[in-house]
C-alpha cells in the first residue's frame, strides 16, 4: 500500500519565511521533534497584562478517538496543568459549555495558543564570529485549547504525557489517580490548525574571502561540537526499597542516550563545506 506523508497546511503565521530550505511541514518531522521534547514553550495572551505570556509545560500528543494514531497521523496536544492557574483559568472561560465561555461562532473555538520545541545538536564553529551558528531541530505548533471534561479522556491524556516522560511509568506506578489528584489536576486539550520545523545540519560555512586566507584557516579551529541529553543513572530516593533501576527503565536510558550521541555526531558531518550563503 502507498505511504502519504501528511502535511500541515501553511499558513501566513506558520510559514518558515528565512532559510525556507530547511523548513518542514510534515507531521511526521513535527510530530517527532515534539514528541521527544521534554519541555514545551506554551505562549499565550492574557487580557490582564501587556505582555505576552510564555510557561515552560510538559505534554502529549495524542487522539483519544483514534488510540492507534501515531506521530504521521493528525493528533491532539494535550497538557496538564492545576486546577487554578492562569493558563487553565483563560482556557475556561474559551471552552464550550462553561457558564463563562466567551467564543465565536465564526472561529476556531478555544484559546490560541503557540507551541514550540527546540533540541540543541551542535555548537557550529567558524572562521569568523558572524558565521557561527547551531546545529537545531526546531517545531512549533500553533492551535486553540479547551478544557477536557471528559473523565475517560483525561484519564487517557495523563497516561499519555506520564509514559512520555518514562515508558510505561503509568503502569508501573499507583494509578488511576484518586479523587483529590484529579479535582486538583486539569487537563488542556489543544486542536492543532498548523505548524511547521525548521532543521540545520552539518558543518560551519564562511564567506569566500575568508576561505582563501590560509592564515586564518591555519590559527582558527572550524567545526562542530555535537551536543545531546543524557539522562544519568538512577539516584534511589530516601524510601526506595527496589535493588537498581527497573530493567526496561535502564536499557530506554541507555538506548536513548546512544540515539541522541548518533544523532548529533552524524549531523555534525552531515553537510560540510557550504559558503556562508547557505548557512544561518
Amino acid at each position: 500500500m502507498p505511504t502519504y506523508d501528511l502535511q500541515y497546511p501553511k499558513q501566513p503565521y506558520s510559514t518558515v519565511k528565512r532559510y525556507d530550505t530547511r523548513a518542514s511541514y510534515s507531521l511526521k518531522t513535527i510530530h517527532t521533534i515534539v514528541s521527544t521534547s521534554p519541555i514545551l514553550h506554551v505562549s499565550f495572551t492574557d487580557p490582564s497584562t501587556p505582555f505576552p505570556v510564555t510557561l515552560p509545560m510538559i505534554g502529549a500528543l495524542g487522539s483519544f478517538t483514534r488510540p492507534s494514531a501515531d506521530i504521521t497521523d493528525v493528533q491532539d496536544l494535550y497538557l496538564h496543568g492545576y486546577i487554578s492557574s492562569r493558563l487553565i483559568n483563560l482556557s475556561r472561560s474559551s471552552t464550550p459549555g462553561n457558564d463563562t465561555a466567551q467564543t465565536s461562532p465564526e472561529g476556531p473555538v478555544g484559546l490560541p495558543l503557540t507551541i514550540t520545541a527546540t533540541h540543541l545538536d551542535g555548537l557550529v564553529l567558524s572562521l569568523t564570529p558572524n558565521s557561527h551558528s547551531y546545529n537545531y531541530r526546531s517545531a512549533t505548533l500553533f492551535g486553540h485549547a479547551t478544557l477536557v471534561s471528559d473523565t475517560e479522556e483525561k484519564l487517557f491524556a495523563m497516561e499519555k504525557i506520564t509514559n512520555g516522560v518514562v515508558p510505561g511509568r503509568w503502569q508501573s506506578t499507583r494509578t488511576p489517580p484518586n479523587k483529590g489528584e484529579m479535582a486538583s489536576t486539569s487537563v488542556l486539550k489543544v486542536k492543532i490548525s498548523a505548524g511547521s520545523a525548521k532543521i540545520r545540519t552539518g558543518g560551519p560555512g564562511d564567506d569566500k574571502a575568508d576561505l582563501e586566507d590560509e592564515e586564518l584557516k591555519n590559527r582558527v579551529w572550524t567545526g562542530v561540537l555535537p551536543v545531546w541529553t543524557e539522562i544519568g543513572e538512577g539516584v534511589a530516593g530516601g524510601y526506595n526499597k527496589l535493588e537498581g533501576l527497573p530493567a526496561d527503565v535502564e536499557e530506554w536510558r541507555r538506548e536513548g542516550n546512544e540515539e541522541r550521541r548518533r544523532h548529533a555526531v552524524e549531523g555534525a558531518s552531515s553537510a560540510p563545506g557550504k559558503l556562508k550563503t547557505d548557512e544561518e
